[in-house]
């Protein structure tokens, strides 16, 4: 039974002790006002006169918890690779899920219709200012806030199910699964990098996917505002753009698959 130090912490900082090793221990369920109060050694209107309810009280315990990670992917130098930043974004969400599994089901499992807790909006907003980048660079192949979303849903997925095999002692099994995942996801959104040498540097978007990596980009970067187009041209060049860069791509994926060799691509089993 989780327990926390009732003469020395006050009253807010208990509660939060007390929900927060209740989480770890027994999962959402655990986290009831009964115990909550019984481990912090207070009265239920206490925890409801400092966070509302028990929701305010969860919301409080997943922004704490989820705050080192969101800092150190926000720590990212802005001069590195985008596309870098993308694979190591993804290898700190999965371990940070790995590392707190029930905190992670509580903000990526706990159904709240037409709601997200706050931390997770703003691991949104780090992951599409990083694609964004991904773009501007002449490196993205698809709009920006699909990218983010294949990107978010299959790392999403991917740290559920290693979650779970991590509960049955099954870890070894997966073994390579969030690496394959990962680099299928990117290949399919990312445009190949340019072709350099020790005189001549390509341009972003030379190759099968240059009308889509040209019109993303540019997309991209009219979010700056263009001042010489109206805000009626601005969305109607958006949407000519959006076309530009999906059948571009939708016809560059089926001249790959095409020609692809039989067996090609394919990934390791976990």
């Amino acid at each position: 039974m989780a327990t926390v130090e009732t003469t020395t912490t006050q009253p807010r900082e208990r509660i939060l002790g007390a929900a927060t090793a209740l989480l770890a221990e027994g999962g959402r369920d655990a986290v009831s006002t009964r115990a909550v109060s019984a481990a912090a050694g207070v009265q239920a209107q206490t925890i409801y006169r400092h966070f509302g309810d028990m929701q305010g009280l969860l919301d409080e315990v997943a922004r704490r918890g989820y705050a080192s990670y969101l800092a150190a992917k926000q720590a990212q130098g802005e001069d590195d690779d985008p596309v870098t930043r993308l694979r190591n974004g993804w290898d700190m969400h999965v371990a940070f899920g790995l590392a707190n599994p029930a905190l992670y089901r509580l903000l990526y499992t706990e159904p709240r219709p037409g709601q997200q807790f706050a931390v997770t909006g703003d691991a949104q907003q780090v992951l599409l200012a990083i694609v964004e980048r991904v773009a501007r660079a002449g490196r993205l192949r698809t709009g920006v806030e699909p990218a983010a979303a294949m990107i978010h849903s299959a790392g999403m997925g991917v740290t559920l199910t290693l979650i779970a095999a991590q509960a049955d002692g099954r870890l070894s099994h997966y073994e390579g699964l969030s690496e394959n995942v990962r680099e299928a996801v990117l290949d399919s959104v990312l445009a190949p990098a340019p072709a350099r040498d020790d005189h001549v540097v390509a341009r972003p978007g030379t190759g099968s996917h240059s009308a889509a990596v040209h019109a993303v980009a540019l997309k991209s970067l009219m979010r700056d505002g263009v001042r010489s187009l109206t805000s009626g041209e601005r969305t109607l060049l958006g949407e000519w753009l959006d076309r530009v860069a999906a059948e571009d791509s939708a016809v560059a994926g089926t001249a790959t698959a095409g020609t692809a060799e039989p067996g090609a691509g394919s990934a390791r089993r976990p």
